[in-house]
């Protein structure tokens, strides 16, 4: 019997394999040190959720994008796309009226969104904060070639109101680097968040930390809890400054810390919470208090709660783990 005889293929071996492996999702999303919902990029009356990664990328976020631009999200033109990653991107960007002016590292962005985890835990997808620009130039070169109609005359305004706001933002940023104003315009940030949550009299004391606060942490730790005792080991301490004066507003512990010194005995001489203003600090202290306390009651093991914590409430410009052993501090 005659053996068959395969003619080659004439085709790229990469371009071949690319037909044949799929490109696997990610096992995990990137996690950010930066960003919240709460702080979006403002460009004019625009506002996009933006985040920087552990690798310092700044991604903006896919559904931010998508709103900052005035575009309709949709699924994949092509029904045997899969339905993952990115296929609403590439869906805008293929349409007939702006596919011609999306360069292929453009188009390769588009369709390689970042799969990354806000600090609230919903997990979600970005691009790189310079794609913005390079999708706005894509559509003002379709109109000012004349590829547009009326249909996308809003999305071309959004696209030039961006472009303005980039340089308006870009030349003052430059003018604040130049001038060293962006140290001073951080301290100003500061000094208006600590005019808001301290007091410039030491207030007279209450009850502040709810029992609960410690009999959790008791119970995840698992310590006997004696409520008639306010005598509490020292890393209890350092755990309070932790979970609560670190993740209150950035720079609050340093600067309760100034107002309410060690003296020769080497512990404070009142607590910490005294030196909060009665109408802003004190009640933002117990609003997070009440949080953690949650956090720890629906947590079954002290690890649990630790990531809990550090999903829900993020230490202002921690961006490490740190061990929780030892010290004295103040409640």
């Amino acid at each position: 019997m005659p053996k068959k005889i395969i003619d080659p293929l004439d085709a790229d071996f990469d371009l071949l394999a690319s037909t044949m492996v799929s490109t696997p999702r990610p096992d995990a999303p990137a996690k950010t040190i930066a960003g919240s919902p709460d702080s979006p990029l403002q460009l004019g009356d625009v506002e996009i959720d933006c985040y920087v990664l552990e690798d310092k990328t700044r991604v903006l976020s896919q559904r931010g994008l998508f709103k900052g631009l005035g575009v309709t999200r949709g699924g994949p033109r092509n029904a045997n796309e899969p339905s993952n990653t990115g296929a609403e991107i590439p869906r805008f960007a293929s349409q007939n009226w702006l596919k011609p002016f999306i360069n292929s590292d453009l188009e390769t962005a588009l369709k390689s969104p970042i799969f990354f985890q806000p600090p609230t835990g919903h997990k979600g997808y970005g691009y790189p904060a310079e794609i913005l620009v390079d999708i706005c130039d894509a559509i003002l070169e379709a109109d000012k070639m004349g590829a547009t109609t009326d249909r996308q005359s809003k999305i071309v305004a959004n696209a030039m109101g961006l472009v303005r706001s980039f340089a308006k933002v870009g030349i003052v940023a430059l003018v604040d680097e130049a001038t060293g104003y962006q140290d001073m315009r951080a301290r100003d940030a500061l000094a208006e968040i600590f005019e808001k949550f301290l007091s410039d009299e030491r207030q007279k004391w209450t009850q502040t930390f709810p029992l609960d606060f410690y009999r959790e942490i008791y119970r995840l730790r698992g310590w006997e809890f004696k409520p008639w005792t306010s005598k509490r080991p020292s890393v209890v301490a350092n755990w309070t400054n932790n979970f609560v004066y670190d993740r209150l507003a950035p720079g609050i512990r340093e600067e309760l810390e100034k107002l309410n010194p060690k003296v020769e005995t080497g512990r404070r001489r009142n607590k910490n919470f005294q030196w909060l203003s009665p109408d802003y600090g004190h009640p933002r202290l117990k609003e997070h208090l009440s949080g953690v306390i949650a956090l720890l009651r629906a947590s079954e093991t002290w690890d649990q709660f630790l990531k809990s914590l550090d999903r829900a409430y993020p230490r202002y410009g921690d961006t490490i783990e740190l061990p929780l052993t030892g010290g004295e501090g103040s409640l």
